[in-house]
C-alpha cells in the first residue's frame, strides 16, 4: 500500500513539475505575441495566429492536467 501512495506522490510531483513548465511558456508566448505585434503596425499575422493557437493549446494541456490533479467529487 505504502508504494501505491509513492507512485502516486511521484506522479503528482511530476504533473506539478510539467504544469510549471507549461506555465512558463504560456507566459513566454503570451510576451511573444505581444513584442510581435508591437514591433511594427503591420505584425506577421500568420505568424501571431501560430503563436496563439500554440498559446490555446497549452492552455488546454494546463487544463487537462490540473483537472486530473483534482479529486473526483460526487454530488
Amino acid at each position: 500500500m505504502a508504494d501505491d501512495d509513492n507512485v502516486v506522490e511521484l506522479t503528482q510531483k511530476e504533473i506539478r513539475a510539467e504544469l510549471a513548465l507549461l506555465r512558463q511558456e504560456h507566459r513566454d508566448l503570451d510576451h511573444s505575441i505581444d513584442a510581435l505585434q508591437a514591433a511594427s503596425p503591420q505584425p506577421d499575422y500568420l505568424q501571431l495566429q501560430r503563436l496563439k493557437r500554440k498559446k490555446l493549446s497549452l492552455k488546454d494541456r494546463i487544463r487537462a492536467l490540473e483537472d486530473g490533479l483534482l479529486p473526483d467529487i460526487i454530488a
